[in-house]
């Protein structure tokens, strides 16, 4: 059988945790930072942890990279 290919914007925006959970950066931190607020700045500082339904379509996209 063919192997799959991995979706080339999809390695370089999610990794996965050792537990197999799928973390990537935060959006809205790129540019008109001076119309938020600092709280929402901080908040969004590093990576999250995306939601499960997210998770299994990140998984389709990065097959052999788990």
């Amino acid at each position: 059988m063919s192997k799959l290919k991995t979706k080339s914007g999809a390695k370089k925006r999610f990794k996965f945790t050792a537990s197999g959970k799928v973390k990537s950066g935060v959006a809205g931190k790129r540019h008109r930072l001076s119309s938020h607020s600092g709280d929402y700045i901080r908040t969004q500082r590093g990576t999250k942890v995306i939601s499960e339904s997210e998770t299994r379509r990140v998984e389709l996209w990065m097959p052999y990279d788990r």
